[in-house]
């Protein structure tokens, strides 16, 4: 004969127990991720940053002149013009200064990068290559 008096299943106190849990994991961990995040934005706005100071400085030699025109479509990422040649693609959304001058920095600018030498400044802030492509520390 069945117990009719068989209880299964958990008490509210036993699925509380465990939202707590979810919410303490929750909390933990959305902060870790948004860090993530930002650092590969940073790294992903550093190295386009290499890279077009690479290509300018290519184009300088290989023309003998000072001065490169950066065309760029800010939505699809393509790069044409002077640097097309040794780099066709960077990421999308930048905010970049028309020219890199061999003896001047030139910025670039990306809505949700933190700015600055460190990456510790504003959201959108401006950050500056030599002309090189290294980071500009003046």
């Amino acid at each position: 004969m069945k117990n009719r008096n068989s209880k299964k299943g958990f008490t509210l106190v036993e699925i509380m127990i465990v939202v707590v849990i979810i919410g303490l994991l929750a909390a933990m961990a959305i902060p870790a991720f948004q860090t993530v995040r930002q650092n590969s934005r940073r790294s992903a706005l550093l190295n386009d940053g290499r890279q077009l100071g690479a290509a300018a400085q290519q184009f300088f030699l290989q023309n003998n002149v000072t001065q490169a025109t950066v065309t760029y479509a800010d939505t699809t990422g393509r790069v044409t013009g002077n640097l097309a040649p040794w780099v066709s693609q960077i990421g999308t959304g930048y905010t970049i200064s028309g020219t890199i001058n061999a003896d001047q920095s030139f910025s670039m600018q990306h809505p949700l990068v933190r700015g600055g030498f460190t990456g510790t400044g504003a959201l959108g802030a401006i950050v500056q290559f030599n002309s090189e492509g290294q980071l500009y520390n003046p």
